[in-house]
This record gives C-alpha cells, structure tokens and sequence, in this order.
C-alpha cells in the first residue's frame, strides 16, 4: 500500500504542492516580522534617578513609527506616586519614510523615599505599547540651622488704612445743612412779608407810573428801559385784573383777548383806549427789539395815556358784591392758614432732618453704641465718666480708687476663721448680679507666721462657687502694684443666674490676692462680659491698687 501511494503520481503533485505551502508561510512569516517590528518602536528614559524633595525628574519617551499610524500618549495621573508638573508638547522629526516623535514630562515628589514610576501605555493604531518601569530615589533636604546665615527681625511697619471719610468732612456736612435749612427759611419769611405788604394793583400801578416820572430814563435818552418799565406797569395790572396770561402774551394776543373780551360785554372800554394800549405796546416792542427811540413829548404822552387806560380798565370792572368780598376774605384767612401751617409742617420737618442728620454723623463717627449709651443712659458709663474716689480701706490699709465709695460689708466667717484672725473687714459695691460688683478684704491673723498666699488663691474658687458662680474659668498670672507690692492676679470668666428671671449672665472678673503686713488683702472686680465700660472700669480700679509694704 505504501509503495503504490508513493509510486503514485497525483499523490506526488499532492506532496509537492503542500511543501510549497509550508515554504511560503515559513518565508512569510521571515519577512513580515521584521516588518511590523520595523513599523513602530517606542522607549523611554529618565534624566535622573535620585533627587531631593521638591526636584523634577524629566521623563522622556520617544516613539518611532510610520508616518500614517495614529499615536497616543499617556495623560492624566498615570505617573503616581509621581506628580505631573507640566507635560510638554510633542516634537516631530523625519526620518526617510518614517516618524520619530518625543514627548516629555516633567515629575515631582514631596516626600522622602523610594518610588517606581510605572509602565506607561502608548497606543499606535489602537496596538498599546508599553515602557519599562524606573526606580527613583527621593531624599530629605538636610537643614543645617548652625551654618544658616541669621538677619536682624524687620522692624514693623504700619500698614495705611483703608480710605474712610474723615469726621470733620461729617461735620461739615452738617453744618452746610444747618445753613441751608436756616436760608431756606430765611427766604422764604422775607417773600412772604413782600406778599402781606403788597399793594392791590391798581395803587401798585399807579406807584409804578409815579416811580417811572420821578427817574431821570427821557432825560439820558434810556428809551428801551423806559417803555419796558411803562408796559410792565400797564401788563401787570391787566394780569392781575383782568387776564392772567397778560405778562406772556405778545402784544397781538394781548390786544385780541380785550377786543374779545370788551365784544362779549365783560370790559366796557372807552372807543380809543384799546388803540392807544395797541400803540403804547407797539412803541415799546419797537424800542425794545428794534432800536427806535422816540422822541420825549410822545414818550411823556404814552406815560399819560397809560394812566389813562389803567383808570378805564379799573372803572370798566364790575364793583365786587358783599358776597365776592366776604369769600374773598374767607380765601385769604384760609389762605394765610394754610400758608402757616406750611410753615409749621416745613420747620418740624427741617428740625427733624437736622436731628436726623446730626445722629447720623454720631453714629458714623462714634458708633451706634456711645450714641444710644451717651444719650438714653448707660449705668456703667456713668460709672467711668463720674467722679472718682480714692480711699483707704481695711487694715492693713488698702488704697484703691474707685467710681463710687465702697460701704463696709459684714464677713460671714466661719468659727475657726474667726479664731484666727484678729481683724476682718469688708468693703463693696453693686452686687454680683448687677452690671458691676467690686469688693475689697482685708484679714489679719493671729499668728505671728506669714500667710502662705497660695492657701488664698487656691481658695478663691471655692469662694466664687460659695457666691453662686458657675462654669468658672481660671487663669492667674503674678501682679506688682504701681508701688511694687506683689501679689497674685486671678482672672477669667464665669457664670451668674439672676435670682429675678433666672437669666444667666455671663460675666468676666479679675481678683487680686496679697499677702502683706501679716495679714492676707483681696480685691474682686466681677462685670457683665460684654460691657466695655465695665471692663474699662475694672482696669482702672485694678491698675490704682496700691498696697504699704511692712517695714518690720
């Protein structure tokens, strides 16, 4: 069987057609891998492997492929635990029918230590890539503080303020206000004095045309102020009397409303009294705006003509009935009122606006608080702006100086106390409850041996806690009096419940503790916690402490 399959033809050809086969993949494969390795080759480098904390590393990657792949690169936090400080952009180079392409990074680290930065991913025609992973050593910065060069401390320097408006630009502002209110009255009082001493308007016409005789304007040839002055007379009796457009009508309309007014029935003018008004106005608007000057016989003459109209006009006016009278009368008292209380509400108003003005510019320059406090009262501001009192107190004597004198109090002592000392004394205050408290002790003992002052001050909590104080607060520091006695100052914060409401006031207090001349001196300041007055206060009285050291 096997001879015949070899010795037979077609399974010859057969044989020989699947060596060629295998050839030609075998041959294929030989040069397609060099192909395709040929096709894209990718590395990356760092340009330092040990750095110091903050330093950057520059990491580079270099991508050689055909011109037509699509290349991609690594972005976003692929680099931790390395941070990207800036990622450059990407350079391009040719190389014969092929593409080189660098992109760099620049990485940082910020602590200390060992670090790898992993494999990074390249993609090349969606085929990724992948580079090798690098070691980096960070390492401390090492400070020496004996070789660091020391400066002087910068002396302060004062910051200037932010723009405000200064005080005296307030005042001032007030002061122009005062001024114009008071001006404003002024005026107006003056002009309505012009209107009670006005004359009706014929006597107001007839003193018009007897001022313009007694002037000297024909004699100086002043013709345009001249008839100005006669047709102003002549307009303002008509305005007032018979037509109150008068004084803004041109002359044409002026002498249009009469005729009207004289065809109706209304005015009952004598024939040539509208002719010779007609004239006297024309003559006048040709003096006034065209320079004519007429001579001084008809320039007498209209002055006559014009008395005479005014008189027509006045006797061609129906008389007023009592009735016209008596409501012309009504209208002026009501009139006269009105204009009063105008007067009235126009002063309360004023007044109010300086009030107004003036509490605005307090409150703008010294706050809402010292106004409310200065004008409605505060208690313990009239404490600190009152007379002070500087006393003795106690034995051994204690000088302090205080806003009110301080009143003997009874100690409540216990028996061993009492045998103890052989003088106690009390002097105080306000209460504990009051805007402001402050007390004054003095002990004496019956020991010859000196009183251990911190027995005193680690008393003076349970003391507060006796009183009714809560949620205390402690601090002490040492204290010396203006006249060097020293002593321990105890000072903080606490807690009162108003018997009356049950309200709780926090408080601050600050307590001075001596032990002097054998004996043991205590003063308390206790006030409300958001009282600056107070506080104010308990500094003052704190600072004029004065005790007389022994001499013994």
């Amino acid at each position: 069987m096997k001879k015949n399959q070899l010795s037979d033809p077609i399974y010859k050809q057969h044989a020989v057609k699947k060596r060629l086969l295998a050839i030609l993949v075998i041959a294929f494969a030989f040069f397609a891998m060099p192909l395709v390795a040929q096709q894209a080759q990718v590395s990356a480098k760092i340009d330092t492997a040990q750095i110091k904390i903050g330093e950057q590393i520059a990491y580079k990657i270099n991508v050689e492929t055909d011109s037509t792949n699509l290349v991609v690169f690594p972005e976003g936090n692929t680099f931790a635990p390395l941070e990207i400080v800036e990622s450059l952009g990407t350079d391009t180079t040719r190389v014969q029918n092929k593409y080189q392409l660098f992109k760099e990074y620049t990485l940082t680290q910020f602590d200390s230590g060992s670090y790898t930065i992993p494999q990074q991913k390249i993609i090349i025609n969606n085929k990724p890539f992948l580079t090798d992973s690098m070691r980096v050593e960070v390492a401390d910065v090492a400070v020496d503080t004996t070789k660091q060069e020391m400066y002087p401390i910068k002396p302060s320097v004062e910051i200037p303020k932010s723009f405000s408006v200064p005080n005296w630009i307030w005042w001032l502002l007030l002061v122009l206000v005062i001024l114009g209110v008071l001006a404003f009255f002024f005026i107006k009082r003056r002009r309505e004095k012009a209107l009670e001493n006005k004359l009706p308007p014929y006597e107001q016409a007839m003193k018009d045309l007897e001022d313009l005789d007694k002037s000297t304007l024909i004699e100086n040839r002043e013709v345009k102020e001249y008839y100005s002055r006669l047709t102003y007379a002549i307009r303002r009796y008509l305005d007032e009397k018979v037509y109150d457009g008068a004084m803004e009508s041109t002359t044409t309309e002026l002498i249009e409303y009469l005729e009207i007014q004289q065809k109706s029935g209304v005015l009952q003018l004598h024939g040539k009294t509208l002719d010779n008004l007609k004239q006297i106005l024309q003559r006048a608007d040709l003096a006034k705006f065209a320079g004519s000057r007429p001579d001084v016989i008809t320039a007498k003459e209209d002055r006559n003509k014009s008395r005479m109209i005014i008189n027509d006009v006045k006797s061609s006016m129906p008389e007023p009935t009592e009735e016209e009278l008596m409501q012309d009368e009504e209208y002026r008292r009501s009139k006269l009122s009105k204009r009063r209380k105008k007067r009235l509400i126009l002063g309360i108003s004023g007044g109010v606006l300086v009030v107004f003005i003036a509490l605005a510019v307090l409150i703008s320059s010294k706050g809402l608080d010292y106004v409310v406090d200065t004008y409605w009262g505060h208690p313990t501001k009239e404490l600190l702006e009152g007379d002070w009192i500087r006393s003795e107190y106690g034995t051994p004597a204690v000088y302090v100086t205080t806003p009110d004198v301080l009143v003997r109090r009874e100690m409540e002592l216990s028996e061993d106390a009492t045998q103890s000392y052989i003088d106690a004394q009390m002097f105080s205050f306000g209460s504990l409850v009051s805007n402001f408290y402050t007390s004054l002790s003095t002990r004496t003992f019956s020991k010859k041996d000196q009183f251990d002052l911190k027995t005193g001050v680690d008393g003076v909590y349970k003391e507060l806690e006796n009183q009714g104080a809560q949620n205390i607060v402690m601090k002490q520091e040492d204290f010396t009096t203006v006249n060097g006695a020293n002593g321990v100052k105890v000072f903080g914060t606490l807690e009162m419940t108003n018997p009356v409401n049950d309200e709780i006031q926090p408080k601050k207090y600050s307590i001075l503790n001596f032990a002097q001349n054998g004996g043991f001196q205590q003063i308390t300041v206790i006030y409300n916690e958001d009282d600056s007055y107070a506080e104010e206060i308990s500094g003052r009285i704190i600072n004029s402490v004065e005790l007389i050291k022994s001499t013994n």
